[in-house]
């Protein structure tokens, strides 16, 4: 797959024909005669190709006067693989728009975020998406503003505001210019026996999509097994975990389908609900594209019999990467169950208290801030360890160092290289599962260096980085392929 993809007219038009679902979010058919956009697997009766033009996302479909099918809903597809796999400055900026930065601080915050201006920012979005960041914001809004009119019995001034709209005009007008539907119009399509949550006041029930295959052994079985108490937990077939947000903080309880993954999203404020989503979207790697993945992985034999086994693994990421490069250091040189109570007593002593009334959670796993004043004598590792892990915390809490979706991967690893106790394998642990670099490499962990060996690939870490350039750009899921020879839990899916 390539950038652009809706240029390449001749493979647009096989795809929608074909209804291939894999081309989902990687762009948008928009018919002329009905002024209908679709995605690439409608069900409906593909259209005359010269009836067919492309855009490269739902919000250029929308500025371009297209309405959203009612039947495929195309604002409800995978997101684009692009924003997963790239660490270009439109990547960084669709990673942020996800994470609802325009609504929050406007496109001056997200021009900020990123080191550019806002002329740079919006000439780059519309070239190659055909809408700015106000319009890719707008379609955002749109489709929060549709589940919660489909999934919830909230009152529709309560939807505007908290999907992110600034007046119930806007809202009302935004919903019937781009699903051609009123919002009362829109609930009444829904059955009444729905998915929704009902009974648990701020509880959302929905489905994430994602591109098969998807194997979810890896996936949850990761998360589950090196899950913080009080903070995760595997409860009735689901991972649960306490997220932080910008405007309070949420549950999440999310249970592996054959096509879809649950999402039971417990929010303090609703307005969180599409950064809920979208993190947890990106902790579990649906976006992903596996059959690229898979098909290059496939050309080195010693691998090929691995992914054929278990197609469609995808790399176990995290909701909070500032969390997640604590947890890193906590588990230097230490198993999984000795990394999990570390984390634990600094959740307990740290963390922030909050109530869980369908399970066992207990806290938000500590801010940077709340763990700059640890005093490092109550840590109960080797004091260069300690070193490492107060250096990183104040760094953290004073904005020194800065790691976020829209970070750029090159000059994160440059920064956490520069501190003390960093070596190569924290670095690209933290690159790999918190700032989703998908060619993120272990070639010194223990694991790697023994499955290599079994397989009988080079074992010691030079020649087998050497052999390694051949999976560009998807290291990162060969180290999941790698890790799954092992019979340690990470590699199973809990009962």
């Amino acid at each position: 797959m390539q950038t652009g993809m809706h240029i390449d007219r001749d493979r647009c038009v096989r795809a929608v024909q074909s209804k291939d679902a894999r081309f989902d979010g990687w762009f948008f058919t928009a018919v002329l005669t009905t002024r209908i956009y679709c995605r690439p697997s409608c069900p409906a009766v593909p259209p005359k190709a010269q009836n067919m033009t492309f855009y490269p996302s739902a919000a250029a479909c929308q500025q371009a006067g297209f309405r959203a099918c009612k039947r495929c809903r195309p604002d409800t597809s995978p997101g684009s693989p692009e924003w997963n796999h790239r660490a270009d400055l439109v990547a960084r900026a669709m990673r942020l728009i996800a994470d609802g930065i325009v609504d929050r601080d406007g496109v001056p915050g997200l021009a900020a975020r990123l080191g550019y201006s806002t002329r740079q920012v919006e000439r780059q979005l519309l070239a190659e998406l055909g809408a700015g960041p106000l319009a890719l914001a707008r379609a955002q809004r749109a489709q929060t503003a549709r589940l919660l009119v489909e999934t919830t019995a909230l009152p529709m001034a309560e939807i505007a505001f908290a999907a992110g709209f600034s007046s119930i005009r806007t809202f009302n007008d935004t919903v019937r210019e781009v699903f051609a539907l009123s919002p009362s119009e829109l609930r009444a399509r829904v059955p009444k026996k729905s998915e929704s949550a009902a009974g648990t006041p701020g509880t959302l029930a929905l489905r994430l999509p994602f591109r098969a295959p998807l194997n979810p052994d890896n996936l949850f079985g990761h998360l589950a097994a090196t899950a913080v108490p009080g903070v995760e937990e595997w409860r009735n077939g689901a991972y649960r975990r306490t997220l932080r947000l910008p405007y309070g903080h949420g549950i999440a309880a999310l249970t592996p389908r054959p096509d879809h993954i649950a999402c039971r999203l417990t929010l303090s404020d609703l307005r969180d609900l599409t950064v809920a989503t979208s993190r947890c979207r990106r902790m579990l790697d649906l976006d992903a594209d596996p059959v690229a993945v898979d098909d290059q992985l496939r050309t080195d034999p010693f691998l090929a019999p691995l992914v054929d086994k278990a197609p469609g693994r995808r790399v176990p990421r995290t909701v909070d990467e500032a969390e997640f490069a604590v947890r890193a250091v906590l588990g230097q040189q230490v198993s999984t169950a000795a990394a999990r109570t570390h984390a634990a007593r600094l959740v307990t002593a740290h963390g922030k208290p909050l109530d869980d009334p369908e399970g066992g959670l207990t806290h938000l796993f500590p801010s940077p801030e709340a763990l700059a004043d640890v005093d490092p004598e109550t840590l109960a590792m080797p004091r260069t360890r300690r070193t490492t892990f107060t250096t990183l915390v104040r760094q953290l809490a004073d904005g020194t160092l800065h790691l976020g979706v829209e970070s750029d991967w090159a000059e994160a690893r440059a920064r956490l290289l520069e501190l003390p106790g960093f070596g190569p394998w924290t670095v690209d642990v933290i690159a790999m599962r918190a700032l989703g670099d998908p060619d993120a490499f272990l070639p010194t962990d223990l694991g790697i260096r023994r499955a290599a060996g079994e397989l009988g690939l080079p074992a010691t870490p030079a020649a087998l980085t050497a052999r390694a350039e051949a999976w560009r750009p998807w290291r990162a899921y060969a180290v999941q392929y790698l890790w799954a020879t092992d019979s340690h839990p990470i590699n199973f899916l809990p009962v």
